[in-house]
């Protein structure tokens, strides 16, 4: 049986789409990663402002790398069976994430990777049945 899997991604989440001959199988995994932290403490509207209430940006960006370096994580997991991977979305982690399966020694699955903006569930599963239809189910027998 032979898995390919294509996935929609940016830093906020991934859908992937894992197709086999029995089927697909949809997933979604959210980050919890944010870009813009916001600092503790009270509103400068409504009280006083301290340097020591805004975190350091190596430390902001540190925290950053850290929930993003989780998130890939738990994509690659969800796609390491895939013989084959589709990645698309509209920003950065498409990259990112290629970066991640190239360390985890996954590169040579990568099927393809584009750009493309916002989609729906259903567009992301027929995008990935469309880019894989001649390798699953079509085989002889």
């Amino acid at each position: 049986m032979k898995t390919t899997a294509g996935l929609w991604i940016d830093h906020r989440k991934a859908i992937i789409v894992a197709v086999t001959d029995k089927g697909e199988e949809t997933a979604l995994v959210i980050s919890k990663a944010e870009r813009q932290l916001r600092r503790t403490g009270d509103s400068p509207l409504k009280g006083s402002y301290e340097p020591s209430q805004v975190p350091a940006s190596n430390s902001r960006q540190r925290a950053l790398t850290g929930h993003l370096n989780i998130y890939y994580d738990a994509v690659i997991a969800s796609i390491r069976d895939a013989g084959s991977i589709l990645i698309f979305g509209p920003g950065d982690a498409k990259g990112e994430l290629k970066k991640r399966l190239k360390k985890n020694n996954l590169e040579g699955r990568i099927a393809g990777i584009e750009t493309v903006d916002k989609m729906t569930d259903r567009q992301i599963a027929a995008k990935v049945r469309s880019a894989f239809q001649h390798s699953v189910g079509n085989g002889p027998g």
